[in-house]
């Protein structure tokens, strides 16, 4: 292995995308599994709008959906480019609302934001790898 390629093996990129879905694929499965399953769509939105997020009672319900099914889509690698995107949008519209009045470190500020973004954008450019659903269907249809 050089450790100074700048090009990766189709092997390597295909574990480090796989490495990338299910490291956020459970960011997103637990935390908005946690708003699905115990605060629920009105509970989020009581929660955004007590964090001042403007149109609370339209995002929280959105986010309460959307969290842990594009973790799930990320996971098995379906529709991974959107749920990426989807993801990024997520946590971009976090970043403007409510973390970066907070600074950078954690627990408020931007920073696991941040990477929660960057990952779902670099999903979004590059797609879920060969190890993914994805790569299945478009493998099927490029057989017809």
């Amino acid at each position: 292995m050089n450790l100074f390629s700048t090009t990766p093996t189709q092997r390597q990129l295909a574990f480090g995308l796989l490495i990338l879905r299910i490291a956020l694929s459970a960011v997103f499965i637990i935390h908005g599994g946690q708003k699905l399953f115990m605060m629920g769509p009105g509970g989020t939105a009581g929660m955004f709008s007590q964090m001042g997020i403007p149109a609370a009672s339209v995002f929280g319900p959105i986010i309460t959906f959307l969290e842990p099914l594009a973790g799930v889509c990320v996971l098995l690698g379906l529709l991974t480019r959107v749920a990426g995107l989807a993801i990024a949008c997520d946590m971009l519209g976090a970043i403007l609302t409510f973390h970066i009045h907070h600074g950078f470190f954690v627990p408020m500020g931007i920073e696991f934001v941040m990477m929660n973004c960057a990952a779902g954008l670099a999903l979004a450019a590059l797609g879920a790898g060969p190890i993914s659903i994805d790569h299945a269907i478009a493998r099927r249809r490029a057989e017809r």
